[in-house]
């Protein structure tokens, strides 16, 4: 797939007061793409669109510079100790994102460029936690390999933790644009992992995003460069061919990355909220999805709120199916969860 170019870009006037603000300002410029100086840091009001999907298709072609004002950094458990907010949104259009009931119903792209303000703020959460280890998620809202061409700000991020002793980075993605991270100095304090998918699922409602087939190489890219790697199967939908689809799937994995390689694996179920739903089926009014209720078992999450989620004979299924075949390829590799 293409690169991500959006159709137009709004810039915060304080955005322009830092080096990759200006730099991204002349980029946007020279490609011709139209840009926008904001009045107010929150209020993009210029995204167009007349229907749900309209609005969030176009929001999605859309690209804010802007400064990250609250350094306060939200908690993310179980994966880290807290989320470290380089980007917000992403270009993909996953049916299935939780971002649809979060970012709102035009979730433009938003990138941050007072980085080195973002980075110190993480230095201080180490040194709060010393001796022990913080470990912080760059992807919680968002992927940020999209606009790394554009930023950088991945690749500073990764050789930041390199060098503290204390510090771990991760994030996940569903692209296979990693090249320019392949030379950074790491020194194993970053988890990159990839978010895997049968191509039944990727075709259908991942579209956006790049192939099963690239993202496979782009793991083996990383792997080959030393770093810590984990993968997603996420979210493991149950269809006619699943069972036979997701050990391909496996075995595919296992075949293409080195044997010395031991990945961590985080197994996600399909779930939705009530919210989710009617979010899902205003914008994708088509969809496919499973969202029927009553092949479902509510139950509440630790938030407050219930979800809908495979009754225990799938997840049984769905267990006996993923630790078998993951025993069997990756018999060294940890699987941290299944949820």
């Amino acid at each position: 797939m293409q690169r991500f170019s959006p159709k137009r870009v709004f810039i915060e006037p304080d955005a322009m007061k830092y080096p990759l603000g200006q730099s991204l300002h002349q980029h946007f410029v020279q490609e011709d793409i139209s840009v926008s100086i904001l009045p107010d840091h929150n209020r993009v009001t210029q995204i167009p669109g007349k229907t749900d999907k309209e609005k969030y298709i176009q929001a999605k072609q859309s690209l804010v510079v802007s400064i990250r004002r609250s350094l306060k950094f939200q908690s993310c458990k179980p994966s880290a100790h807290y989320q470290l907010p380089l980007v917000t949104s992403c270009p993909g259009l996953c049916e299935y994102c939780y971002l649809q009931t979060t970012l709102g119903p035009k979730p433009a792209l938003r990138i941050y460029v007072n980085i080195a303000d973002i980075l110190a703020q993480a230095e201080r959460h180490i040194n709060e936690k010393s001796p022990d280890i913080t470990i912080f998620e760059g992807a919680a809202t968002s992927d940020p390999i999209p606009v790394e061409y554009l930023t950088g700000s991945l690749k500073a991020t990764i050789e930041f933790f390199g060098h503290r002793e204390l510090g771990r980075f991760r994030f996940v993605t569903k692209y296979a644009d990693i090249d320019s991270l392949l030379d950074a100095d790491h020194r194993n304090h970053t988890e990159i992992r990839f978010s895997l998918n049968t191509n039944h699922v990727i075709t259908r409602y991942e579209k956006g995003t790049s192939s099963i087939q690239k993202r496979l190489n782009a793991a083996k890219k990383v792997a080959t460069a030393g770093y810590p790697i984990g993968f997603l199967l996420a979210p493991i939908i149950t269809y006619e061919k699943w069972q036979t689809e997701y050990t391909q799937l496996i075995k595919d994995l296992a075949q293409i990355l080195p044997r010395e390689v031991t990945p961590s694996f985080e197994l996600i179920t399909h779930r939705f909220t009530a919210r989710a739903k009617t979010n899902i089926l205003k914008v994708f009014p088509q969809s496919t999805l499973p969202l029927d209720e009553s092949e479902r078992k509510f139950k509440y999450g630790q938030f407050g709120y219930g979800k809908y989620i495979y009754p225990n004979e799938t997840m049984d299924e769905i267990k006996t199916l993923f630790f078998s075949q993951l025993g069997a390829h990756f018999p060294n590799s940890k699987i941290a969860y299944l949820v």
